[in-house]
């Protein structure tokens, strides 16, 4: 059974953003500072990225959902429990210009459509996380199996 289309995309927005902070829950803080070898972002600077990028798509589309949102500069992204309360906040905030665009039929700034921006920025910050993994990896703090694996449990996040 099908739920409707605007529980259905922020649902999903949700279960993103759980698993995103699924996996910087199971990240040591002595490892935030992991770079990849062929350098980038640190671990830390890459989950500031999502937030941050939230924040640029929240202040193109819906500037009156940043209301008590600030950016994650990278001189402070080590701050894992910032990290992870910066990610919950722009995800609430996420969440409501998601419900604001299915009402309106769209995502201020971004075309086609809202389906097409749920997949876009799904992709951008599933596109992170495996560079988390793999910066991880590189610097001998490969994730726990139980978390390489749980990141892919959609059904249970």
């Amino acid at each position: 059974m099908s739920l409707d289309p605007e529980k259905e995309i922020i649902d999903t927005w949700n279960i993103n953003n759980r698993i995103n902070l699924y996996m910087l829950e199971a990240i040591p803080a002595d490892a935030l500072n992991d770079l990849s070898a062929s350098k980038g972002r640190k671990v830390a600077e890459q989950f500031a990225h999502l937030h941050n990028v939230r924040l640029m798509w929240l202040k193109a589309s819906a500037p009156e959902l940043m209301e008590g949102l600030d950016k994650v500069e990278k001189e402070v992204a080590v701050d894992k429990k910032l990290l992870s309360q910066s990610l919950k906040e722009s995800g609430k905030a996420m969440e409501a210009l998601f419900k604001k665009a299915v009402k309106e039929g769209k995502i201020k700034g971004f075309k086609p459509h809202v389906t097409a921006f749920l997949g876009y920025i799904l992709a951008h910050e599933s596109h992170h996380r495996g560079q988390i993994a793999l910066a991880l990896k590189q610097s001998g703090h490969t994730l726990d199996k139980k978390i390489a694996y749980g990141i892919w449990e959609w059904g249970v996040r």
